[in-house]
């Protein structure tokens, strides 16, 4: 279960930014998951809960906002969201990049 290992990462991350703001305490961590990340947005909010106990994190909610796949083709330019995997443009059939959908970015902090 790779989530501790990340979980670990963004309190850490998240305690960083608050002492850089004098902040006593965080009450909100907003994160987007992309759906390619490889994050279980379920066992992420577990761990998140189980292990935000004795640190800045302790009363905060974890909301996650769940991002799908965006791709643009390389042969049009189109840009679509994909709702299965197929990773090919729906306009012209030609090959696509992905642009968003893989990462897990902190997005936003409330603090006190």
């Amino acid at each position: 279960m790779h989530e501790l290992s990340v979980v670990n990462s963004l309190i850490e991350l998240c305690e960083k930014n608050a002492k850089a703001n004098n902040a006593e305490k965080i009450t909100k961590v907003e994160v987007k998951i992309g759906k390619l990340s490889g994050i279980e947005p379920h066992f992420l909010k577990l761990t998140f809960d189980t292990f935000k106990n004795k640190t800045l994190c302790n009363d905060a909610e974890l909301v996650m906002n769940v991002q799908k796949v965006v791709v643009k083709c390389l042969s049009c330019g189109n840009e679509q969201t994909l709702e299965n995997n197929e990773f090919i443009c729906k306009a012209c059939g030609g090959e696509v990049r992905v642009i968003d959908g893989e990462d897990m970015l902190l997005m936003r902090l409330e603090m006190e």
